[in-house]
């Protein structure tokens, strides 16, 4: 029996809990993977250096003669780790490197000859790169249903709390580890670079039916360094919004509680303050660096949104919208859970 896969077979098995190995050296793995996939480097870093230096100045079979002298010593260590964590599925391991070469075949081999069940993945993370371009660009996925509201009406809150009952939901921001905003990667780990940002969103958004519908928080293109697909930016322009409003007050304790620790990041919030000059003039950034300087942390945020982000969100404000105010709290979930019926209503009948 063949031990190399199609990328629709691997993805099929990934879905039943199969094991995605990724053979590439650590920095390759770091830069973006198949989402759900460990690293067991054949090569690290320097080793895959050493041995594409070696192709180049010598030739292909000292190159492979080094890689096996490197790689002979790893391979009882690997076979255990990738075993161990195969461990309680019955779906084979499935392998893959950069195009579905050397690597990811050794490492395949290696396994079967130990008895690991492993199938090495045809065309490799280029195949799959390649396979999250075209779903992006040609491709089909759910309604997209989007939130918006001023600056801390609190729209990742709420759909975080759909979730929690079952509603489809993908978390833009949370998968650009960016809050969207100036500021909006302060307190959070490092974002992913795009092809892994485009990666996650592609894995989220094919776990709903196309004929359903996803709850998503409106964005800019750009979220952070990030951006969304051109297809995807432009879906969530189309369909009707759901608008939240809450008052100034709530918005900044909102806000407050977003960045629980801003007396340790203060120094962090002084660059995109600056950044501010352009925009709002030289005095109004000095007065904000002022009062960061002294604490003050409400007065602060209630100044940013009245003078930058409400004038750039209402800007924007949709004409197809459905409003839920969000006072009283008590009944705020009921309200959210009717407008995206309501949403949902206008949509079938478009």
């Amino acid at each position: 029996m063949s031990t190399t896969i199609t990328l629709e077979q691997a993805l099929a098995l990934r879905d039943k809990g199969a094991l995605l190995v990724d053979a590439r050296s650590p920095d390759e793995f770091a830069e973006a993977t198949i989402p759900g996939a460990i690293n067991v480097p054949i090569l690290d870093n320097t080793e895959r250096a050493e041995v594409g230096t070696l192709y180049k100045q010598v030739g292909k079979r000292q190159a492979r003669q080094r890689g096996v002298e490197i790689v002979a010593p790893k391979i009882p260590a690997m076979i255990e780790t990738i075993a161990r964590l195969q461990a309680g599925t019955s779906q084979p391991v499935v392998i893959f490197c950069w195009r579905g070469g050397m690597r990811s075949l050794a490492l395949t081999q290696f396994l079967e000859l130990a008895g690991t069940p492993a199938r090495q993945l045809s065309g490799g993370h280029k195949a799959f790169r390649r396979h999250v371009l075209d779903y992006f660009e040609h491709g089909k996925w759910a309604k997209l249903l989007v939130f918006r509201g001023l600056t801390g009406v609190g729209k990742t809150h709420y759909l975080h709390r759909l979730a929690e009952q079952g509603y489809p939901v993908v978390d833009l921001e949370g998968l650009a580890n960016h809050r969207g905003s100036a500021f909006g990667n302060l307190g959070l780990p490092p974002q992913p670079n795009q092809k892994m940002f485009d990666s996650l969103l592609w894995d989220e958004l094919r776990k709903i039916p196309c004929d359903g519908y996803i709850l998503a928080e409106g964005e800019s293109r750009h979220i952070g360094r990030v951006a969304l697909p051109a297809r995807v930016y432009q879906t969530l322009q189309i369909e009707t919004s759901i608008w939240l409003n809450a008052s100034l007050e709530a918005r900044v304790r909102n806000i407050l509680a977003d960045y629980p620790a801003v007396e340790k990041l203060k120094d962090e919030f002084i660059r995109p303050i600056r950044a501010l000059k352009e925009k709002l003039g030289k005095e109004t950034m000095n007065r904000y660096l002022q009062l960061l300087e002294e604490g003050n942390w409400s007065e602060l945020v209630s100044e940013l949104m009245v003078n930058y982000y409400d004038p750039l969100y209402r800007h924007t404000l949709p004409e197809r919208r459905v409003e839920v105010d969000l006072q009283p709290e008590e009944t705020v979930m009921e309200r959210i859970e009717s407008a995206v019926a309501e949403v949902l209503g206008k949509s079938a009948s478009t």
